[in-house]
Formats: structure tokens, sequence, C-alpha cells
């Protein structure tokens, strides 16, 4: 039988047929996939054949092949900084969820899984959240991050879960595809789906005061079937995200506004850092590059920490 991946709580993996029947699976021994250091060797949205059995008069399936992905996206594992975890695979597009203050979301981080992003060929949508809950400074400040990122050449929404400003764009953007819900933990991820498909009732908490952090309410990466033709992956709340398995000469290859730039640095293996007549260097110098994109560039080359909770919304 065949099936996707709809939920992983570890051990166990939901798994639906394309007749909407749900079978409980589990993999059979050691399940490694070829050329990826994961922890997990199977995600949410994965395509896999089963096998069913009867123990107990219980039926379960046993996996025993994965299908090939389209894609996929990854972060570094919370434990094991050499290995990746698989977020969700066969995704047609994400939807960043991203807050100003309750809680912060730096351009690091939002840089970071741009990169990422690019590098696996999905298609990303910025989506900045409870903008009914900024005053007049704040919503400048959003503006001019959007205006940042659109210029780069990606969509981004304004939108208010508790208020519905803008939730049919989001839901017209969904149509006929696989989406991904990422962002930090208390961005509202589960508010903007339980707005866009009240049914589900997903459960949600409040932002902790003391932190300004959101509490983790989904624990695992699962996918629902929606009422208007398209599915979601919502995924746990990521606190940081580490770029992984990027060699330095690639990675301005997945910031677009470099890219374009590139075969007009005088150096073709030019890192954009302190090489002679760099066009990267010379368009940040003339204001047509983002310094904040800039800054995650070099953070990212040289190895380093996101540092998104010390990072400075004024330094932008």
């Amino acid at each position: 039988m065949t099936g996707t991946i709809y939920k992983s709580t570890g051990s166990w993996y939901n798994v639906k047929t394309p007749q909407g029947k749900d079978f409980k699976c589990r993999i059979k021994g050691k399940f490694r996939m070829q050329g990826i250091k994961s922890t997990n060797p199977i995600a949410v949205g994965d395509v896999v054949d089963f096998e069913l059995e009867t123990k107990n008069d219980e039926v379960t399936g046993v996996i025993n092949k994965i299908h090939d992905r389209k894609n996929y996206i990854v972060r570094k594992s919370v434990n094991l900084s050499k290995q990746t975890h698989i977020i969700a695979s066969n995704i047609d597009q994400v939807f960043l969820l991203i807050t100003l203050n309750n809680p912060p979301t730096f351009t690091s981080f939002i840089d970071r899984f741009l990169v990422t992003a690019e590098a696996y060929v999905i298609k990303t949508v910025l989506v900045f959240n409870k903008i009914d809950t900024y005053n007049e400074d704040e919503i400048l400040e959003i503006k001019y991050l959007a205006d940042l990122y659109r210029k780069i050449g990606y969509e981004c929404v304004g939108i208010s879960a508790v208020t519905g400003k803008s939730i049919d764009k989001i839901k017209d953007l969904m149509k006929d595809k696989v989406s991904m819900f990422a962002g930090h933990s208390g961005v509202g991820k589960s508010t903007l789906i339980n707005t866009i498909e009240p049914g589900l009732d997903l459960k949600t908490k409040a932002i902790s005061e003391q932190h300004m952090q959101g509490q983790h309410t989904t624990t695992f990466a699962e996918m629902f079937d929606l009422s208007f033709q398209a599915k979601i992956i919502d995924t746990p709340g990521i606190k940081g995200f580490g770029v992984v398995d990027m060699e330095p000469e690639e990675v301005g290859d997945y910031f677009p506004e470099f890219f374009k730039l590139k075969q007009d640095c005088k150096f073709n293996n030019c890192l954009h850092k302190e090489e002679p007549k760099c066009a990267v260097k010379e368009a940040l110098d003339k204001d047509e590059i983002a310094f904040s994109r800039y800054r995650s560039y070099l953070q990212i080359l040289e190895g380093e920490d996101e540092h998104y909770r010390t990072d400075n919304w004024d330094n932008e």
C-alpha cells in the first residue's frame, strides 16, 4: 500500500492513503536515507509504501520504502550539531510567520530561513502577523521590512489572525498546494490555522511575558487536509535556524540579490568580503543591498550563531 505521512511522533507515523484511509505505521529495523545524516529518517509529507500486519486484533502498518522526495527543508538538530532534522518534505511553499516584538523575529533568522528554502528550491511567502497590535512606528518598521524583501523578489503579506485581515489572500495562495507554516513559537501559527480552518481547533498558548517568547504548542509536525482543496503542515516553533551542508562559495548564490551581481565581480570565486572590484560590496556601498542582508550573509559564511536574541533592530 502507498500513503503520505501526516504525522510523526517519533516511533509511530500516521499514514493516509489516497482513498482517505488512516493507518498507524512504524519502521522495521534501522531505516537510513542515503546521503542524509538526519535524526529522523521519515518526515511529514513523505510518500511511503507499507505493509499491513495484525497483532492482538490491531491492524498497523510497517513502512518499507520511501518514495523520492521533490524537496525537503531541514534545520540543525538541537542536540547533535552535525546532524540535521528534516522538518517536512514535498512542500509547494512555506509561509514564514514574522512578528516584530511579541515575540521578536530578527532579520538574521528570516535570512537563514530564506537561504535554506532557496537551497532546497522552496518558495517562501513572508507573513507579517499581528499587525493589529502595532503602533504607528512599528507599522512603519513592518512596511520597511516588507519593502526590503519585496525588492529582492519575496512575496510579503501583512495579516491579523485575530481580526481576519488578509486571511482570504493567504487562503487563495494555499489553494491546490501543500503549504508549510513556520516561525518562532508564539508568532501565531496555530491561531492563524484556526482562523483559516476553524474546525481544526488547534491548541494555542499565550506569550510568556518574562521572555517575550511563545510557548510550544505543537510538538510534532502534522499535515491537515483543509476544506478548500489545500493541505497544510503545521510545525513546532523554531527557536534558532542553523544553515547546514553549505560550502562558503555557495552561500551567496542563495541570496538572490547577490546572485544577480555575481557575474559582475572581478573574481569568479568572489566571497564578497575583501576582494577588489566586488559588485556586491559596491552595491552595498550604494545602499542597493540592505546592510542587514549582508550582515546575515557574513554570519552564515563565518559559521556564527544567529544571535537573534541580542540582535538590535535599530542597527538594521
